[in-house]
């Protein structure tokens, strides 16, 4: 069984920062690409960043400048740092991985999701 966990969300001020953290555990062969994705309420959730395992990284417009995804593959962990935090970026965001369980299966896994949010 692979899990992906999130933590780090909560309520900040515009303008303030929060660090996102989401560990993968259980039968891991390995891990492709990690992502962070976002949902709020009546919209689609959309892809903010993403990185490879050798740490290509992009970003959706509106959050480049200001967020920094990073990895620790030894402990098999996807960061978001995020700055200049603005009522927009008020979301429910999860963590997305591509992960190998063994030589011949991968798939996507899901984190829970964490919520984020920036009052106005």
């Amino acid at each position: 069984q692979v899990q992906l966990v999130e933590s780090g969300g909560g309520l900040v001020q515009p303008g303030e920062s929060l660090r996102l953290s989401c560990a993968a555990s259980g039968s891991i062969f390995s891990i492709y690409d990690m992502n962070w994705y976002r949902q709020a309420p009546g919209k689609q959730r959309e892809l903010v960043a993403s990185i490879t395992r050798d740490g290509f990284t992009n970003y959706e417009d509106s959050v480049k400048g200001r967020f920094a995804i990073s990895r620790d593959n030894a402990k098999n962990t996807v960061y978001l740092q995020m700055n200049s935090l603005r009522p927009e970026d008020t979301a429910v965001y999860q963590c997305n991985a591509e992960i190998a369980t063994s030589i011949l299966f991968r798939r996507r896994y899901w984190g829970q999701g964490t919520q984020v949010t920036v009052p106005s």
